[in-house]
């Protein structure tokens, strides 16, 4: 049970909405529930107490049936439900069963918010920028992902350094976030110069774009590694989940 989940609970005891054994018998069962065992996964219930946000399901590899499953027990259990590297045929899956879900196909995510009558309280704003179009997907995992942990997102694309005039135009819409999440492939060059015009931190995530040498996205990353700006850290390669759950605990501590 998450800090706003305790508060809305206590708010309804006071407003007698629910009686104290009702609240005593909510927490008991939040304090039970560690973990839940599905067909062929272990799922992590108490996450969201130890770490802020529940597990999220990486879907790639597992049957449409098994990540239906995940799916179900996170729900059943209060939780928000967040899987990344969705199939369509895990989709598809999802969706019949949660005809509420948010797909994002270029991101390859899935979405079912926890069941819940107030509007989720969006905290912070981190910009996700890419270099070029081809870097969207990496870029869309990061910004889906920052939409479910309820962060404010502005998305900047196609911004690379081959047209330098394209960044500037756009750093209006950079200036005030509370990190930026960078994708770039190629020589990966972006995440420095974005690091130069702002202050804040810069999530640099290397993408697999790029020819031959470009060593699907390793040159990106040697690159984003030995940037020169003090502001930027790298997370791995196609990372867009890595890099925006980080932009989203940075950008939530600071509207703490």
């Amino acid at each position: 049970m998450q800090p706003n989940e305790i508060e809305r609970e206590l708010q309804r005891l006071i407003a007698g909405e629910i009686t104290a054994e009702d609240l005593s018998a909510r927490f008991t069962h939040f304090m039970e529930l560690k973990t839940s065992r599905t067909s062929d996964a272990s799922i992590d219930l108490d996450r969201p107490r130890r770490c802020g946000f529940p597990e999220v399901v990486f879907c790639e590899g597992k049957s449409a049936a098994s990540v239906v499953e995940i799916f179900g027990t996170l729900s059943e259990s209060g939780h928000s439900a967040f899987g990344t590297r969705a199939s369509t045929e895990q989709a598809e899956a999802v969706r019949s069963r949660y005809p509420s879900v948010v797909e994002n196909r270029v991101a390859r995510t899935l979405r079912v918010p926890a069941e819940s009558n107030t509007q989720p309280e969006i905290r912070g704003r981190v910009a996700v920028v890419t270099a070029g179009t081809t870097d969207l997907p990496v870029a869309e995992e990061a910004a889906e992902t920052l939409r479910w942990m309820e962060v404010g997102v502005t998305t900047v694309v196609d911004v690379g350094v081959a047209g330098p005039h394209r960044l500037p135009e756009r750093l209006g819409e950079i200036a005030g976030a509370d990190a930026v999440v960078v994708a770039a492939g190629m020589e990966g060059a972006l995440p420095s110069v974005v690091g130069g015009h702002v202050a804040c931190p810069v999530i640099a995530v290397p993408t697999s774009v790029g020819y031959g040498a470009s060593l699907g996205g390793v040159a990106a990353l040697l690159s984003m590694l030995n940037s020169c700006a003090a502001n930027v850290t790298v997370v791995n390669i196609d990372a867009g989940f890595k890099a925006g759950y980080i932009a989203g605990l940075i950008a939530r501590k600071n509207t703490a």
